[in-house]
């Protein structure tokens, strides 16, 4: 969500039943404007909030002049005011910290520990010892942020144009989908990048526009029923949840540019989901 506009947008989101107090709102309203000074950022926008046992971590994006994909910056908050900058997430670092279960405690330099047996030796002389490893909540903090990006951070099509030096831009042509657009998966992307595109027929690609879907679309989404669509507010917004990741939600108005997401939750994927599914 766009800081901005940030009030009018939490109020189009409020039918998840989670949300900010007023209090929260106002203070991470005129916080993000300052951040946006201070960093020279374009944008900022509220990421969302992982809610800890003793506290909750309030997480803001910025992006930079000319590319709104790729030169994102992540910020965390615990007091909505003051704003720390987070390490990008690496491959590695999202490895190393799927170990972890259960609940985000709240403090980035909470430590946990992850036990696993190591064999040493050979032969008659093979014996197991135990190897301790620490991840820092900062860095589980980090992954989990990314994770979520990756697989439920959702724009309509046509919000974005991808020029041709491969800079993902604002379109400012955009005016939003109509009402039996907004109504098809197909018409929502994943916002992030696609180093392995998904292979289309000569027949698809017909019907493609390269400016515009250059992103993976919802319907391609494993397992199928991971996404609830519905309008609400008398039928004028259109809402999207993931039911993968619990507390992530996008709204988006037809016939207007106006979209965004939010998430707030735990920070846990729902595992169960497949057998939900299934049983459904």
């Amino acid at each position: 969500m766009e800081a901005d506009k940030l009030p009018v947008s939490l109020d189009l989101v409020s039918g998840s039943g989670q949300g900010l107090s007023s209090e929260q709102s106002a203070a991470l309203h005129t916080s993000l404007l300052l951040l946006r000074r201070d960093m020279q950022l374009a944008r900022v926008y509220l990421w969302g909030k992982i809610q800890g046992v003793r506290g909750d971590y309030y997480i803001a994006q910025g992006t930079e002049p000319g590319e709104e994909l790729r030169a994102r910056r992540t910020f965390y908050s615990l007091n909505c005011m003051d704003w720390c900058l987070l390490p990008p997430a690496t491959e590695d670092l999202i490895a190393e910290t799927q170990v972890v279960r259960g609940r985000f405690i709240g403090d980035p330099s909470h430590e946990y520990e992850h036990v696993t047996q190591r064999k040493v030796g050979e032969g008659n002389a093979e014996y197991s010892e135990e190897v301790t490893t620490h991840i820092k909540e900062e860095s589980r903090l980090v992954a989990t942020i990314a994770l979520i990006d990756k697989e439920a951070a959702v724009v309509p099509r046509g919000a974005f144009v991808k020029n041709p030096l491969g800079q993902v831009q604002i379109n400012y042509c955009f005016r939003g989908l109509t009402v039996s657009e907004a109504k098809k998966l197909s018409s929502f992307f994943h916002f992030t990048p696609t180093p392995n595109p998904k292979k289309r027929s000569l027949l698809e690609k017909a019907d493609l526009n390269p400016s515009l879907d250059f992103l993976d679309s919802l319907e391609h989404d494993i397992p199928k029923g991971s996404w609830s669509l519905q309008f609400e507010q008398g039928g004028s917004v259109l809402i999207l949840r993931s039911l993968l990741w619990l507390g992530m939600t996008f709204y988006h108005i037809p016939l207007t540019s106006q979209h965004g997401y939010i998430y707030i939750g735990n920070g846990e994927r729902n595992i169960d989901l497949p057998f939900m599914i299934s049983t459904a």
